[in-house]
């Protein structure tokens, strides 16, 4: 060992000469342009050292470099400015630093050389050996590489000479390069070049497998995509897993899903990650994950449980229902004891405008629950319940998983609203898809066509909406609880108008509080000749009306009240819509008013009857259907065999032609409820005497007189109670479902329970 004292330091950065090299250097920095001026005028030799950080461009002192470099001197000057040198150098020896001095514009160093270890064997020589082989392997993978290593005679091997020249070629990373210039033993410095070269060899080959693998899948001037594919590519080659699979797994973990989902997605993932980023089938799985990581698994929202709260927020949304509002209530009860939804679906039934989806959504609002609507009219396609499987081109899942996502929780208040009007066709049968959906004892595994994995909608709690339920399949009707909403009486407009109605319309038409007036008598007005409806949906259409023209009127006089009476109402909504001529005129032969159920609720139906002289044919019109038809001839045969009871020629009947009419022809009729009003207008155009004006009537007949009981009671009421009729016929087997008649309607018509039909004759004939 020698030691060497106060020789200038040159800081290299990131590179650095082995012993016995002779190479030209730059300096350009003051602290090394003043070494290189130093050690010129101190005989010529210096200490040249590498920087731990490379990029640093201001080293302090020791703590920023190597304790281990090479002694040099300087053969000869070559450039010289005041700012920067370009010096030829040759590196005589290593050494490590014993003592430094630093000041601002010189490094000063104390060095110690230090001697090296070999083992002179055959151990070394087959290193040196093994060395070359790995050398020429490089310098064939890569011919940029200039590398002429010539080999030693076996009897001047220098082990220390080869190693110096071998690492100051071939390595080039300046970790490596460090650790071998440290390295005294002369047999692992062989090991080190060799582990080094072996994987520059590994890392070319790679790459040309790379280039050649994005080559073949890319066309020429597709930059941006080649460089991606080069990206992926060498990610994959080195083993690393791309951010996007880091992730999604992430994802997955958070999503809370069953362990089996998991495993799914997570095969989806790996499949994905060997793929190239751009292929459709790429898209596809990247969808399929996003959707499973998005539905909720777990989050579920706190429900509501004072009941007494619940009742108040259905009262502040919706008046009257109260029979509605106590199921409703009864149902939250036992949901709440049990912790889950027991019993079946509910569904609500009734004509338009009655409330059944704003109710739901109070229902929503009751439980503090996620309130979704699915509209279910129109839909024929099993797949928009299902979902489509992922091999058709823009696969999604149906519309309850879709909901699902929307909710972003699992126990959401989800309505189903039409679920009369679904259809069915050649592409499947919703219908029996939402058997799966409404089953609890089946949608705790719903499994959608698109997720292809089982999922949990036991804790949703579905609710119904149709306006009737003919047309809902009986499996599908078996699942749910039928809650009727059969309209409003006159009062319960009024009332809902007041507190609902006006109020609303108001705010939307931008008009104060206050600043319009209408009194209970105009309301009532409006509904008698303005609407004719079992719900408030063209009444608000026609409050709306009036906000609009007061409105108007506003915005020329700001400060002025309007004030809506009966008298100036047609100022607002112009002419009556509606009048009952037949209850303003007189009473008339062979014409009586029945009562009729429609999907809109209840309605009055006029039946006509007219005798001329003839064979005894029968003509029917109106546009009836056959059931109807049957009851007229049933009616007729029924006014022939009470014809000597009620003086009427038996021998008539023969010589004349009857013909029944029921107006509004283009509307289709059908049922049997219409028979009692047909025999009725038969008896009256064969006896001569008029029909009450003020009665109406339903009900079927038999040829023995019998009335039997029909449906659609309340409905039909109502309608009879919007026209003002004093008096209604109904069947005595109907005497229960009066309980169902709102006692407003009841204070003002007066039911007549009819056995046969000879009681109807009784009340509705004018002797």
């Amino acid at each position: 060992m020698t030691n060497f004292t106060n020789l200038p330091v040159i800081a290299m950065r990131g590179n650095f000469f082995f012993p016995n090299v002779r190479a030209k250097i730059e300096v350009a920095r003051a602290i090394s342009v003043n070494a290189i001026r130093f050690a010129i005028e101190n005989g010529g030799r210096f200490f040249m050292v590498s920087q731990l950080d490379p990029a640093s461009s201001n080293p302090k002192g020791a703590q920023d470099l190597y304790t281990v470099g090479v002694i040099g001197e300087i053969v000869s000057v070559d450039n010289a400015t005041e700012q920067s040198m370009t010096v030829t150098t040759r590196t005589i020896e290593r050494a490590k630093i014993t003592r430094f001095t630093a000041s601002d514009n010189l490094f000063l160093a104390d060095v110690e050389t230090m001697d090296y270890t070999c083992n002179n064997d055959a151990s070394s020589d087959a290193l040196y050996k093994q060395t070359i082989e790995y050398v020429k392997r490089l310098a064939k993978a890569e011919p940029r590489l200039k590398i002429d290593i010539k080999p030693m005679t076996a009897e001047h091997i220098d082990y220390l000479s080869f190693t110096n020249v071998v690492a100051n070629e071939v390595v080039t990373m300046l970790p490596s390069r460090q650790d071998i210039l440290e390295e005294s033993n002369i047999d692992v410095r062989m090991e080190k070049i060799c582990a080094y070269t072996v994987g520059q060899i590994e890392f070319i080959q790679a790459e040309k497998r790379i280039a050649n693998r994005v080559k073949k899948q890319v066309e020429a001037g597709q930059k941006e995509y080649y460089l991606r594919e080069q990206m992926r590519a060498i990610s994959a080659e080195l083993g690393e897993d791309a951010n996007e699979k880091q992730e999604y797994l992430d994802k997955i973990k958070k999503s809370g899903m069953p362990e089996e989902v998991a495993k799914k997605a997570t095969r989806e993932l790996n499949r994905l990650s060997k793929m190239s980023p751009t292929s459709p089938d790429a898209a596809v799985i990247r969808n399929y994950i996003d959707w499973l990581c998005e539905v909720p698994w777990t989050a579920e929202s706190e429900d509501n449980k004072d009941l007494v709260l619940a009742r108040q927020i259905l009262d502040e949304d919706h008046y009257g229902l109260e029979k509605i509002k106590d199921r409703i209530v009864e149902f939250l009860a036992v949901m709440q004891l049990t912790g889950k939804l027991n019993g079946p679906i509910l569904c609500f039934v009734g004509p338009p405008g009655v409330g059944k989806t704003s109710i739901v959504r109070s229902i929503a609002r009751a439980l503090d629950r996620k309130y979704l609507r699915v509209s279910l009219g129109g839909v024929r396609d099993e797949a928009e319940i299902r979902g489509h499987r992922r091999t058709y081109v823009g696969a999604i899942p149906g519309k309850i998983i879709y909901m699902m996502k929307q909710a972003e929780c699992i126990n959401p208040v989800l309505l189903l609203d039409e679920i009369d009007k679904m259809g069915k066709d050649n592409r499947g049968d919703p219908a029996s898809a939402m058997l799966e959906v409404l089953d609890p004892e089946q949608n705790f595994s719903f499994t959608d066509h698109f997720l292809e994995v089982p999922y949990d909608l036991s804790k949703v709690l579905f609710v119904c909406t149709a306006n009737a339920t003919d047309d809902i399949p009986e499996p599908l009707l078996d699942r749910m609880e039928i809650i009727e909403l059969s309209g409003y009486t006159e009062l319960e407009k009024i009332e809902i108008a007041n507190k609902f109605l006006l109020r609303k319309n108001l705010v939307l038409h931008g008009i104060p509080e206050g600043a319009v007036e209408i009194s209970n008598e105009t309301y009532a007005k409006i509904i008698e000749r303005y609407t004719s409806e079992s719900g408030v949906r063209s009444l608000e259409r026609q409050i709306a009306t009036i906000c609009r023209k007061v409105a108007l009127k506003l915005v020329a006089n700001p400060d002025e009240k309007i004030v809506v009476t009966e008298e100036n109402l047609h100022e607002f909504l112009g002419l009556e819509k509606h009048r009952d001529d037949m209850a303003m005129g007189e009473p008339m032969v062979g014409t009586a008013r029945g009562l009729a159920w429609t999907r809109v609720g209840g309605v009055t139906l006029n039946v006509d009857a007219t005798l001329f002289q003839g064979k005894g044919e029968v003509q029917l019109t109106g546009n009836l259907g056959d059931v109807m038809k049957e009851s007229a001839r049933t009616a007729i045969s029924l006014v022939k065999s009470l014809a000597d009871e009620y003086g009427i020629d038996k021998t008539r009947f023969a010589q004349t032609d009857i013909h029944i009419h029921v107006p509004e022809g283009a509307v289709p009729k059908d049922g049997p409820s219409a028979g009692v009003t047909m025999a009725t207008v038969i008896m009256s155009a064969f006896t001569g005497i008029p029909v009450s004006n003020q009665v109406a009537m339903t009900g079927e007949i038999t040829l023995r007189g019998k009335v039997l009981a029909i449906g659609g009671l309340r409905e039909k009421a109502l309608a009879a109670y919007r026209l003002g009729i004093t008096k209604v016929i109904i069947p005595k087997d109907n005497a229960n479902d009066l309980e169902e008649i709102p006692q407003e309607v009841k204070d003002k018509i007066q039911f007549i329970l009819a056995e046969d039909i000879k009681t109807v004759f009784e009340h509705a004939l004018i002797k």
